[in-house]
């Protein structure tokens, strides 16, 4: 697919300008073919529509998905954990602290920006999506046409979780525009059904494509993941049941820069940070930094102050020791935990001991070294073995952009009150503040230049 010039930089530009001008002051008056040159800063459409062109392209779809994902301080896991009850603000900045309190609005750049990268990274996993199927081999059984094709079958993936990740993040009306050879197509406002529903085509494509293991697995916990916020799920179940427990995909981080920088350490982690992993938050807050540390949550204590220069003492999270370290968007113990969700859905005490087993054996064979068996037996209630493996499933993906999804679940699938879900009561890092009543995002104010979708939410229930 052709695609439009992308700028190499302003100093370039500048460079271009100032060989033109010389150039035109040598030859006034002249008319030469000599003034018809190339701008060095700008890459045609016809350079990159070729193999190794849709490469390049395809490296920056996966490039932007990672940004989006695990790769800036306010990226999904951190703007979900920061609405969530797994982090809190620790800034000066209305953008990050509204979120936090559940108090939000159309207007906060950070979150615009947020906004943004993830139609980003929708819509170059789509550009590249087409110009791969363009000019890669992707029919065919030769070595060369069964990697191309698994490829594409990533790329499906990919699109398929920033769809997903819409519906978890925003309430209710997220359009999706798309751009094919400059031309805008504007897209209406979706229900939050009809997101996820958008993501399963995307993972259902992804399937059908991908050839190895890696993004097989990839595509299937995907599908499963949508599927289980439209409440399917024996149809989750089933998409991830040739899942190994060992089965791991991740997004990859380095030193190198600081565009490459894994966004939950440098969120979270550095002196004068805007973020801090956080406990107990308001007054019903999970406990997940817990003494001695839960092994699938680790932590220590250090004396960092915040940005704000008054949450002292921050606790800094180990699961992302360095700027380098690796972030995790699907694995085998998700598909257990899928799996576990759906036998409980049955409501029989002999579906609560099913899951009470099967919790203890993730808990016996995921982690090294193993952990003890939960206490007891299996719940007697329904409400209580609710409660029990939802406490389990968020120590298992502590900080991987599951828990929003999971509280609005609570709140849509399961009856819960709001209220009993998200933290409330007093915030500990802003007095005089208390908690209010969002359990998603809006959509920004930017997303008025589309004239579909000027109106912002449809619905800010979970």
């Amino acid at each position: 697919m052709p695609m439009p010039p992308t700028r190499r930089g302003a100093a370039a530009a500048r460079l271009a300008a100032a060989v033109a001008a010389a150039t035109a002051a040598g030859l006034a008056g002249c008319t030469t073919d000599a003034l018809e040159v190339t701008s060095p800063d700008v890459i045609t459409p016809d350079a990159v529509n070729n193999a190794a062109g849709a490469t390049a392209v395809r490296n920056g779809a996966v490039r932007d998905f990672t940004v989006v994902y695990s790769g800036t301080q306010d990226g999904f896991i951190v703007a979900t954990g920061n609405m969530a009850d797994e982090i809190n603000a620790t800034d000066t900045f209305f953008d990050r602290l509204l979120p936090n309190e559940r108090n939000t609005d159309r207007n906060l750049p950070v979150q615009d920006t947020y906004y943004t990268n993830l139609h980003r990274a929708r819509a170059g996993a789509g550009r590249a999506i087409r110009q791969w199927a363009q000019v890669k081999p992707v029919t065919g059984a030769t070595p060369a046409n069964v990697a191309a094709r698994d490829s594409l079958g990533e790329l499906y993936a990919l699109r398929g979780y920033t769809e997903s990740f819409f519906g978890e993040t925003y309430c209710a009306g997220v359009p999706f525009s798309d751009e094919v050879d400059g031309a805008i197509t504007y897209g209406d406002p979706l229900t939050t059904a009809q997101t996820f529903q958008r993501a399963v085509a995307s993972f259902d494509t992804a399937l059908a494509n991908a050839t190895t293991a890696a993004n097989r697995g990839l595509a299937s916990v995907g599908r499963a993941r949508a599927l289980l916020n439209l409440g399917r799920f024996a149809d989750a179940a089933a998409a991830v049941a040739a899942v190994p427990t060992t089965f791991r995909y991740q997004t990859y981080h380095s030193a190198a820069t600081a565009a490459q920088f894994n966004g939950v350490w440098n969120g979270l982690s550095v002196p004068s940070a805007r973020y801090a992993a956080t406990t107990n938050e308001g007054t019903n807050g999970y406990n997940f930094l817990q003494t001695p540390a839960d092994p699938r949550m680790p932590w220590a204590p250090s004396t960092r102050v915040g940005f704000d220069g008054s949450s002292r003492n921050l606790p800094t999270q180990l699961k992302y020791p360095t700027n380098a370290s690796p972030a995790t968007l699907a694995d085998g113990v998700e598909a257990r935990l899928i799996e576990l969700e759906a036998r409980l859905q049955g409501g029989a005490q002999a579906d609560r001991d099913a899951v009470f087993a099967g919790l203890n054996s993730l808990r016996a064979t995921a982690i090294t070294p193993a952990m003890a068996a939960l206490p007891g037996a299996a719940p007697a209630t329904q409400a209580a073995a609710v409660d029990q493996f939802f406490r389990e499933r968020a120590a298992w993906l502590w900080l991987t952009g599951h828990r929003l999804g999971d509280m609005r679940r609570l709140i849509r699938q399961y009856g819960r009150a709001a209220n009993t879900v998200f933290p409330v009561g007093p915030v500990a890092t802003r007095a005089g503040s208390t908690y209010g009543t969002d359990v998603n995002y809006p959509i920004p104010f930017v997303e008025s230049n589309n004239p579909k979708a000027q109106g912002g939410c449809i619905d800010r229930g979970a």
